[in-house]
């Protein structure tokens, strides 16, 4: 057992650097609203690491004055730590903290048989907020250990909003002025990505081959024990120089020298389970056919040629599409609903389709330089042969800076510029 004189002595050094904290105004995110402490079940905020879930958590407990303790199991001098210490950390926290009826814990995923912690603490009507970088870890071992007691809140890191509210943009008042400093920063945010220490850090691309590094080796080559760490590694930093993409697992298995297609299908499974890409399915109404030509994501565009060695160039579309792409998920999976991509067998294309159960709810295509009357049809084909196979009448066209309102085939397409769109409101 780790020795309760090292934990009291790791955790009020914790406690330090909670009160630290309390002096710096941080970034309040929509995401904070998704956490209810009013429930009994525990909250789990869940997303790629370094995406801002600790200083989520806290601000929402900071700024709703909730008494709480904090323990971070994402240190060293806890690597050692066994369930069995558990009920050691509790005991600290309240020499520390006091009484408190909530517990924050971050990155709880470190602790083997963690789980059997959670559960007498909810037992015992605690408050229970938890961070974890690993997707599969807190779904799976939630879900199974917990048989429902949870309820998951997605981080991605910051979104259009959030990175004008850190640049201290105003993001409301419609003005000439203001309009073109929302436009500086979104051509920033379009470049830098949405990482909230990216905007304080002078060396972005050691910040960005330190994160990556630590996902692949940390969350997913320990934990799933991976034998070829070498040609895991190569294909993961291939895929992040060509997102987004649609997976072919034999062909990325031959260019990899990788010996089985479903070894490639596990390697991308980790990488989508902790957060370094997000994958997308293809629409259709038949389940079989949503297996297959699956796309993958960066989840944020920092990820995409912010790494040494990427010899990625500056192609604005793709960036383009993977920012709204991340924006529809924020939007979205809190309401339950799904996202595909379309394309029919002539080769007809829509970036996304949003649907909410069977039925279609909105589709949008995405397209940085629409100036090109080529362009312009392309993308109204595709999005308009989508709709009029899924019967959606909310069609969205997202540029870089065109906007317009069009009527055409007796559909109405709106389209607007990124900057504009992420800033609108959300659904509910």
């Amino acid at each position: 057992m780790l020795e309760k004189r090292i934990i009291e002595e790791v955790l009020t050094e914790q406690h330090q650097e909670l009160l630290a904290l309390s002096s710096v105004k941080l970034c309040s995110r929509r995401e904070e609203a998704l956490i209810d402490l009013e429930s009994s079940m525990a909250q789990c905020v869940i997303g790629v690491r370094r995406s801002g879930k600790s200083s989520l958590c806290y601000n929402m407990l900071h700024l709703q004055k909730v008494k709480f303790a904090y323990v971070n199991f994402d240190d060293e001098r806890l690597e050692s730590i066994k369930s069995e210490d558990l009920n050691n950390v509790l005991e600290v926290l309240y020499k520390i903290y006091g009484d408190f009826k909530c517990l924050f814990i971050d990155e709880i995923q470190n602790v083997k048989g963690w789980y059997l912690f959670v559960n007498r603490l909810l037992r015992i009507k605690m408050r229970v907020v938890i961070t974890g970088s690993n997707a599969n870890l807190l779904s799976g071992e939630l879900a199974t250990h917990l048989t429902g007691r949870h309820d998951e809140i997605e981080l991605f890191p910051f979104s259009f909003r959030d990175f004008c509210i850190a640049k201290d943009v105003d993001t409301e008042t419609l003005t000439t002025k203001n309009e073109a400093f929302r436009r500086e920063v979104f051509d920033l945010y379009l470049k830098q990505g949405g990482f909230p220490e990216l905007l304080h850090r002078k060396n972005k691309t050691g910040y960005v081959n330190t994160l990556v590094e630590n996902i692949l080796k940390r969350d997913i080559e320990q934990r799933h024990k991976i034998k070829y760490s070498r040609a895991f590694e190569r294909l993961a930093q291939h895929l992040l120089n060509v997102a987004p993409m649609t997976v072919v697992s034999s062909d990325l298995a031959k260019l990899m020298d990788i010996k089985s297609s479903h070894t490639v299908d596990n390697y991308i499974n980790y990488l989508t389970e902790a957060y370094l890409l997000v994958e997308l399915q293809k629409y259709s109404v038949k389940s079989k056919n949503r297996i297959y030509d699956r796309k993958v994501y960066a989840v944020d565009v920092a990820m995409m040629d912010g790494r040494e060695d990427a010899f990625v160039g500056d192609n604005l579309g793709w960036r383009l599409e993977t920012l709204v792409y991340i924006e529809l998920l924020r939007r979205n999976r809190p309401l339950e609903r799904d996202i595909y991509y379309y394309k029919n067998i002539n080769g007809y294309e829509a970036d996304f389709v949003v649907c909410k159960g069977n039925k279609v709810q909105e589709i949008y295509q995405v397209c940085y330089d629409l100036s090109s009357d080529k362009a312009r049809k392309r993308e109204l084909r595709g999005l308009l042969t989508a709709a009029k196979e899924t019967k959606c009448d909310k069609l969205f066209l997202i540029t870089d800076f065109h906007r317009d309102t069009i009527q055409q085939e007796g559909k109405t397409v709106k389209i607007m510029p990124a900057y504009e769109w992420m800033l609108g409101e959300r659904e509910d």
